[in-house]
């Protein structure tokens, strides 16, 4: 083959057309003369004075000056340098995300449902009350006593969470352990039923768990409690333990039975164990009755709020974590909370609520005790109506460790 028949191909693979040639420039952000390289490769001289570039085929060559080829180098290589960053990146959300998960799922798998009491609700609904204010939430926590050996489960310590549904304001409120109240007739765990009988609060746990003390509690308010949390022992000393402690005023020397627990009078940092003698302590301490050791409670309630709220812990993934492990590894809820995601909502719901908006108030009862403790019917029907219908709490409710009031007759 002569040298004119096969020039003639390649010349005809290298007449590109101003157009063309303007756009490599373009792509490749060549402007300098040149025919030298491409990255480092020589290049053929292009016909028509066109000695910058070298196109063979479709697949573009840069000929440039050193300088040109410089640039070229420097520009992959940042390219490069882009995909790696990018990679890592994404790997890194990658791990991120699967850890968070990984978290979020133990957390939610920590809570315990309580099956069986929603089992046993659902048997009596025709005998609860119907809610009456829609968008409030009340829900009753529950602080089991099953871990004092005292023969059989009870609930030392009740309290409604109540919510409102604009939720602008939360209120929680005590029920005296020994308040006398009407118990239902409620569904055994071996499938018989208790008799209804008048009788302490706190044995409601006993006969039926904690069906029939959610039972008993809508029996004596007409409130219709819309979740429950179960708490032991054990779930509160860990909770205390994860914020951190509690500080609070010890006034005089405290201890129980079975703690080998001995608190000192005086302004002092509490951690868990010590935190449980100071709300559970009754016998020896004052005088000795369930109404001053709810005052105590209330106390302690309000310290570790504005613990929480003070130190932002709510605000502080590193500190939240251990406080969620300690409270979700503790509860035992009903269907409706038995989720990370629903307590959340919860938290979320009242998590703005400025304290003076949050109200610790005790279901009003004469502190004279017979048996147990009689309500003040005329101030505790007001305090029921009000959480029924979503309105603000009495001012003024009967407090026997208020010393502003009188002893209601």
């Amino acid at each position: 083959m002569s040298e004119q028949t096969a020039a003639a191909p390649a010349a005809a693979r290298d007449a590109v057309t101003d157009a063309e040639l303007a756009g490599v420039r373009e792509r490749y952000g060549l402007t300098g003369p040149g025919s030298t390289e491409l990255l480092g490769r020589p290049a053929a001289p292009l016909p028509y004075g066109r000695n910058e570039l070298h196109i063979e085929g479709m697949a573009p060559r840069v000929a440039r000056g050193e300088e040109g080829s410089s640039m070229a180098v420097r520009d992959l290589r940042f390219k490069r340098f882009l995909c790696v960053v990018g990679l890592g990146a994404a790997l890194l959300l990658v791990v991120t995300g699967s850890v968070g998960w990984f978290l979020y799922q133990r957390l939610d798998s920590n809570i315990r449902t309580d099956q069986k009491t929603a089992r046993t609700l659902a048997t009596d609904h025709g005998s609860r009350p119907r809610a009456v204010a829609h968008g409030a939430e009340n829900i009753l926590l529950l602080g089991s006593d099953r871990e004092g050996n005292y023969g059989g489960e009870r609930s030392d310590t009740t309290i409604l969470f109540h919510l409102s549904a604009d939720r602008r304001s939360a209120s929680l409120v005590s029920v005296p352990r020994d308040v006398m109240v009407d118990i239902p007739s409620c569904l055994r765990p071996d499938g018989t039923r208790s008799r209804a009988q008048y009788a302490q609060f706190n044995l409601a746990f006993q006969f039926g768990g904690a069906a029939c003390a959610i039972r008993a509690f809508e029996k004596l308010t007409g409130v219709r409690v819309d979740h429950h949390l179960v708490i032991d022992f054990t779930g509160f000393e860990k909770v205390v333990d994860a914020v951190g402690g509690v500080e609070v005023e010890v006034h005089e020397p405290m201890t129980v039975p079975d703690s080998t627990v001995v608190l000192s009078p005086g302004r002092q940092l509490l951690r868990g164990d010590q935190a449980l003698v100071f709300v559970r302590a009754r016998t020896g301490v004052g005088d000795g009755s369930d109404l001053q050791r709810i005052e105590r409670q209330k106390e302690f309630i309000d310290d570790l709020l504005r613990e929480v709220r003070g130190s932002g812990t709510l605000a502080n993934p590193t500190r939240l974590y251990p406080v969620l492990r300690a409270v979700t590894s503790s509860l035992v809820a009903d269907p409706g909370l038995d989720s990370l995601g629903e307590l959340y909502d919860l938290v979320e719901g009242a998590r703005n609520i400025p304290a003076k908006r949050t109200s610790l108030v005790t279901i009003p009862c004469n502190p004279r005790y017979e048996d147990g403790y009689m309500m003040v019917e005329d101030q505790a029907e007001k305090l029921f109506k009000a959480l029924r219908e979503d309105r603000p709490l009495p001012t003024r409710l009967y407090n026997a460790y208020d010393k502003t009031q009188e002893e209601p007759s």
